[in-house]
């Protein structure tokens, strides 16, 4: 008998998810298995705990009508493996990387492990190229770097789905068009979002170059926990086997954790904080570092995680821990979506670490930084006067202050609230000088003479290149 056909017959108990098998310790970590029961139903596995008295195996279905006494378990597969070819580009799969598009299953050139290869810090590039994303408010003041992970941090009700979907539609690595591609991997949707993904990408053109993983929320919770190790391994391959720049957009990171408490507290594990197990940094780290940029390597892998704060709560253990990781985050922003302003992504508490190696001179436009400083600064003010506004009145403003007032409602309503608009980077700092030069070149203190020369005072419509009828 070979160790393929060898079957485990001592099931000693079922936790929800759960099989716990007896005298089955030669059993790898990770091992994919199938289980049978008493009616020849099989289903599908994987080994997440080895012990000398027993394994602890996922099932990947409800284990409802599985019997203790004619339940077995064979061995299918020494560790979880995607197939992987170029030919997934344009396709859609759930959670398990299984066709949902009705075509045939694709011809995997490649088998790979989902749990992928470890980086070696010393190969890791730095990552210096911008991707434009089209949306002003991140690739102005928060810019999106290759090989960068950077969170989106939203909330419950907030339209980050709508946003991704803009994301996924029109990002891009500025002369590298035709090689770029994303990888977007969706856990936990209603089947109301898995049909506004599949409309949205169907629509917009998107899916020609995009691989969606779609899970849905009534999927069994451990099939969440692998459908971002599916897409970062697809990722992965396009990247550094076939050359592509990949964006890997992951939603909802909330739901992938909620799934990784549960299977926690199947195994009667100890439970962390707000009962998350105590491993669930070490788990995110594990997917969050497999972005980057590999010396040698033609493509990168660059992800945009989103996650949604329960009671918008930014201390929560997964925005938290997500923190730690990460480099920076987008703030979705619960008051500018009250206002209309889409997408309501907020500045001030957004970051992005790594924007400095990106942008400027030979990259973007040399007075990027410079705008994006001078934008946040005036932003600030004109917010903080808003509040004082709120209890002395506008009377007791200057004419300084309202012109600060009047530059944070122009603000949001056009730079801010661009709604589907694809805008270049070009067009989002001609935007953003429109706006600054409502203010008088004396406040502009973070602008060079130079480029206060060269862009302040232009007419809104001329910088706008008439795309926008609207002035300011």
């Amino acid at each position: 008998m070979t160790l393929l056909q060898k079957e485990y017959n001592d099931v000693a108990y079922i936790s929800g998810p759960l099989l716990f098998v007896n005298a089955a310790s030669d059993l790898a970590y990770g091992a994919i298995v199938n289980i049978k029961d008493g009616n020849g139903k099989i289903r599908g596995g994987q080994v997440i705990s080895v012990t000398d008295q027993n394994a602890v195996i996922q099932v990947f279905e409800e284990t409802r009508g599985l019997d203790l006494a004619t339940a077995s378990v064979s061995l299918v597969e020494d560790v979880a493996r995607l197939g992987v070819s170029k030919e997934m580009i344009g396709r859609r799969f759930d959670g398990l990387g299984r066709p949902i598009d009705g075509l045939p299953a694709v011809i995997a050139e490649q088998r790979l492990s989902i749990n992928g290869q470890p980086m070696n810090p010393a190969a890791r590039a730095k990552p210096e190229e911008f991707i434009q994303t089209g949306i002003s408010t991140i690739d102005v003041q928060t810019s999106l770097i290759r090989g960068q992970k950077l969170p989106i941090f939203s909330g419950s009700g907030l339209p980050h789905n709508e946003l991704a979907a803009q994301i996924a539609r029109q990002a891009k690595v500025p002369g590298h068009e035709g090689d770029f591609a994303v990888v977007f991997a969706a856990m936990g949707l209603t089947q109301r979002e898995v049909s506004f993904f599949t409309q949205e990408f169907e629509r917009t053109g998107a899916l020609a170059r995009s691989v969606l993983f779609l899970n849905k929320a009534d999927d069994p919770a451990v099939e969440r926990l692998l459908t971002p190790r599916m897409a970062l391994t697809t990722a992965e391959y396009l990247a550094f086997e076939k050359g592509y720049h990949v964006l890997v957009i992951l939603t909802d990171l909330t739901n992938y954790c909620e799934a990784l408490r549960e299977i926690g507290g199947a195994r009667e594990e100890i439970p962390g904080r707000r009962g998350f197990p105590g491993y669930m940094y070490t788990d995110l780290a594990g997917l969050y570092e497999r972005a980057g940029v590999v010396q040698g390597k033609p493509g990168s892998v660059t992800q945009v995680p989103i996650l949604s704060m329960p009671d918008d709560d930014i201390t929560h253990p997964i925005p938290d821990l997500t923190g730690y990781i990460t480099e920076g985050q987008i703030v979705v922003d619960r008051a500018l979506n009250s206002k209309g302003v889409f997408p309501p992504i907020n500045p001030l508490p957004s970051l992005s670490r790594l924007q400095g190696n990106g942008i400027g001179k030979g990259k973007t436009r040399a007075d990027h930084k410079n705008v994006s400083d001078q934008l946040f600064a005036a932003y600030a003010n004109g917010l903080d006067l808003r509040k004082l506004v709120a209890i002395t009145g506008e009377d007791a403003l200057t004419d300084t202050d309202k012109l600060y007032l009047k530059f944070a409602d122009d603000f949001e309503t056009y730079f801010i609230g661009q709604g589907d608009q694809d805008r270049s980077i070009d067009d989002s700092l001609t935007v953003a000088w429109g706006i600054l030069s409502k203010l008088p070149q004396s406040q502009l203190t973070r602008l060079s003479k130079d480029s206060i020369d060269k862009f302040y005072g232009q007419k809104v419509d001329e910088m706008w290149k008439g795309g926008r009828s609207t002035s300011i």
